[in-house]
């Protein structure tokens, strides 16, 4: 399956969560249609356990043979199989960039690293789904330095994150540590993802 390119507010609405992180997805709290409003569906187990699925799936931007791939790797790691596949996720080089603040959405992300702008160690990436390593510098090349959406970004970025520090002399921001699950999305429910995929 392709990775979704249709409207992410109606998405977002029918998920119940911001998938741009901004919220303002979320001024209409119900699903998008004619009869939004007046929905009253009771999900079943299963029903909750996929769009909680779905919720995160989405929020990271990922198809879904990606996301499985990711989803088994962590169940091989030590400790606890849905918080290391949460901690996967955060270390994408896509998100990280967003971590850093140097796009507003995460798909603006991912636009950034595909196009070539991003460096990871002083070397150029443009895979999205690389996996960061404890310690990576992640910077902009020097072309880059001066684009208006990295710079408008950074100037609206209301929050970092403490497991990643951030240079603003340099443009460049160091993965210092992995995240703690209080610094994970709280709207998300990895126990839930963890049992639709034992099913």
């Amino acid at each position: 399956m392709a990775r979704y390119t249709g409207p992410r507010w109606k998405l977002s609405r029918r998920l119940g969560i911001s998938l741009s992180g901004t919220g303002k997805e979320l001024k209409r709290p119900y699903p998008p249609g004619v009869h939004g409003p007046n929905q009253r569906r009771k999900l079943s187990e299963y029903g909750l356990q996929l769009q909680e699925k779905q919720k995160l799936r989405f929020m990271y931007g990922m198809n879904e043979k990606q996301f499985r791939t990711l989803f088994d790797k962590a169940g091989k790691m030590k400790g606890v199989h849905g918080e290391n596949f949460m901690k996967l996720l955060e270390s994408r080089l896509d998100n990280l960039v967003y971590r850093l603040g140097f796009s507003r959405t995460r798909s603006q992300a991912r636009q950034l690293v595909v196009h070539g702008h991003i460096t990871v160690n002083g070397k150029k990436l443009d895979r999205p789904s690389y996996q960061v390593k404890v310690g990576d510098v992640i910077g902009l090349r020097e072309k880059s330095r001066n684009l208006t959406i990295v710079k408008e970004a950074l100037e609206e970025r209301a929050y970092l994150p403490e497991y990643v520090s951030f240079d603003a002399n340099n443009l460049e921001g160091t993965y210092s540590r992995l995240p703690e699950r209080s610094e994970l999305p709280a709207e998300i429910n990895e126990r839930q993802i963890v049992e639709y995929y034992s099913r």
